[in-house]
């Protein structure tokens, strides 16, 4: 199965949905249209040595699941599943009738707590990726070893560079020697100290380099200082670096410029999903529902439109998940699905589908 096959195949559609946005009524002018659908395979694949669980576009904004794989994600309470049999008949553009048998009102659970509160909270985590990213900038060129290591000059330190402008020296002329028992510590020596030329391989290999390097160094002479390459920095400074670029290859610039425009420093939509997904945990743990048609979207879109500050947001998440907590605690759900249920649906259904084919 492809989606390509499954678009020309449509008779093994059981569920296709408008998703995302639209679904959820928080959708602006300028919002895609995603979809999601069930899909139940031909019987001849079925019984063959393949199984195709998942069909996608190549953006990902069409997503079908064959109907084992849902129940599987179904008992388990996933958020993307549960609202995809929850959405409303507005944005339903196809339901099988066979899809009646699956009641959603019988797969909710106390799992909800985790997994709706886990998507939420993953949805913090990128926001605080993203306040970090947004709120830090790195020149195209990488720092050096060299602006890290730092020289004993009497009883004080000295950044390295600033020590060898002083001392009218080079880097690349300086020797290295490692000095025992002391961590990222070594002995720095200059040619100008023997007689005879003496070559040394500098602090570093070069600017791409990742650690000092050492050289032969001739006995019997003291070092000019010791320096002390702050090893640990530089590692923390490398992966932000090349994380904040790589972000800024793959980041949505509309969002990126949408947010800034704001003055958010956050990513308001991460946010606005967050407290979605929030909302929706506490209605199913009170009224045993999945709402995907959101009624609160004029708070959710002001979240989206910048009008909280992230720590304000962050203090009504954590309000949020402590209430919600409290209400899973007195719930009138079961810990988890019957694990029985989703077996017996798939083979009523598997049975019933290729039963009306032959």
């Amino acid at each position: 199965m492809t989606i390509e096959r499954l678009q020309q195949q449509r008779e093994y559609l059981l569920l296709e949905c408008i998703s995302g946005s639209r679904a959820y009524n928080l959708h602006l002018p300028t919002s895609d249209t995603d979809l999601k659908g069930i899909y139940i395979l031909p019987q001849p694949e079925l019984y063959g040595m393949t199984y195709t669980d998942q069909v996608a576009n190549a953006t990902n904004d069409e997503v079908y699941f064959e109907i084992k794989r849902f129940l599987e994600l179904l008992e388990k309470n996933n958020p993307n599943i549960l609202e995809l049999l929850s959405t409303t008949e507005g944005n339903q553009l196809y339901r099988h009738p066979l899809m009646d048998l699956i009641r959603p009102e019988d797969f909710l659970s106390r799992l909800c707590l985790d997994t709706f509160a886990g998507y939420a909270k993953t949805q913090i985590k990128k926001s605080r990726g993203l306040h970090k990213k947004m709120n830090q900038t790195f020149p195209e060129t990488r720092k050096t070893v060299p602006e890290f290591c730092y020289v004993v000059a009497g009883s004080r330190s000295m950044p390295l560079l600033e020590w060898l402008h002083e001392n009218k020296l080079a880097a690349a002329d300086c020797g290295l020697s490692k000095i025992d028992h002391f961590r990222d510590a070594y002995a720095l020596y200059h040619p100008q100290q023997f007689a005879g030329e003496v070559p040394f391989k500098g602090i570093c290999s070069g600017d791409a380099a990742n650690d000092v390097q050492l050289s032969t160094i001739p006995a019997g002479v003291e070092p000019l200082t010791v320096l002390y390459f702050n090893k640990d920095a530089y590692t923390v400074y490398c992966k932000d670096f090349a994380a904040w670029w790589e972000w800024v290859a793959l980041r949505n610039d509309e969002r990126y410029r949408h947010n800034q425009a704001l003055g958010a420093g956050y990513d308001t939509k991460h946010m606005m999903h967050t407290f979605r997904l929030l909302t929706m945990a506490e209605e199913i743990a009170k009224y045993r529902e999945v709402r995907v048609y959101r009624h609160d979207r004029d708070f959710l879109l002001r979240i989206r439109q910048g009008a909280f500050t992230y720590d304000e947001l962050l203090e009504m998440a954590a309000a949020k998940i402590e209430q919600m907590e409290q209400l899973y605690a007195v719930a009138d759900l079961p810990e988890h699905p019957d694990p029985q249920l989703a077996g017996k649906l798939l083979v009523s259904i598997r049975e019933k589908f290729y039963g009306q084919k032959k």
